[in-house]
């Protein structure tokens, strides 16, 4: 089988196109490269939507811990400290055993006229169960550094915006916000590294993959198994992380300029 052969065969199979059972035996240099790469859309699934998602949650979660009202204050608090506080690896593990204890068809949900079942077999699967934890993983520690980042913003920028009567929802779009981005885009950056890198650890985790669609790290290690040579497709996962990081700073880099466009460089 030529190489070309093993792309169209395997390029897509962790989303289930192509091929539905794995090679046995004579593993080839390209089959691991396909493979691997293969596996690593969903690595770039978890990633791209926790980060997505997560920014979101991270903004309304800063804004809340920064509030003066305790019932938005403490909460978010919270939330930020349990979740800083606790190993992802922890959080990954409690996770799965509290969506177990869902009932696995889902419940009748009664709302008097109408009675409606909601699905919950799903939050035990990687695709699902996996990205909240790392959804909600990424929200917290975003948070924090959004966090930080409103507090180092100069207080004679908002004292200006109240001179000139901005309303609330003005001054935190103008004004706010924008220099919460600036001030916390490097931070950020290494945050959503350090997620991307961290979609690693949803292999080894309880949540198992969706009909053997597995991320990068399950068929590096289906080749480590087969062949008892860990030396070929640990390091091809290694070199995809690296290219993908790679790009993801670069992405980071161009929108981090675009945010201090107007900042004159020494």
């Amino acid at each position: 089988m030529s190489c070309f052969e093993t792309l169209q065969d395997y390029g897509l199979r962790a989303v289930g196109i192509g091929e539905r059972l794995l090679p046995k035996t004579d593993f080839t240099l390209c089959e691991h490269v396909v493979l691997i790469g293969s596996g690593m859309i969903w690595n770039l699934y978890f990633a791209f939507f926790a980060l997505l998602l997560g920014f979101f949650l991270a903004i309304g979660l800063a804004t809340s811990r920064a509030s003066a009202n305790p019932w938005l204050r403490l909460p978010a608090q919270s939330f930020i400290f349990v979740i800083r506080g606790s190993p992802l690896f922890i959080q990954f593990f409690i996770a799965y055993e509290t969506f177990v204890l869902i009932p696995k068809l889902g419940y009748d949900l009664n709302l008097g006229f109408i009675e409606i079942t909601v699905e919950t077999r799903w939050l035990t699967k990687a695709w699902l169960g996996a990205l909240i934890v790392l959804f909600l993983n990424t929200s917290a520690y975003t948070a924090q550094i959004f966090y930080g980042a409103l507090q180092a913003i100069p207080r004679g920028d908002i004292e200006a915006a109240d001179a000139i009567g901005m309303s609330a929802r003005t001054k935190f779009r103008r004004i706010i916000f924008p220099s919460m981005l600036r001030l916390a885009w490097e931070s950020y950056t290494n945050e959503a590294i350090f997620l991307f890198h961290a979609t690693a650890l949803v292999f080894f985790a309880s949540f198992p993959a969706w009909r053997q669609k597995g991320d990068a790290l399950y068929y590096a290690n289906y080749f480590a198994d087969k062949t008892f040579n860990p030396f070929v497709p640990y390091p091809i996962i290694a070199a995809y992380f690296i290219f993908f990081t790679l790009v993801l700073i670069l992405l980071f880099t161009a929108v981090g300029r675009r945010l201090n466009r107007h900042v004159k460089k020494a």
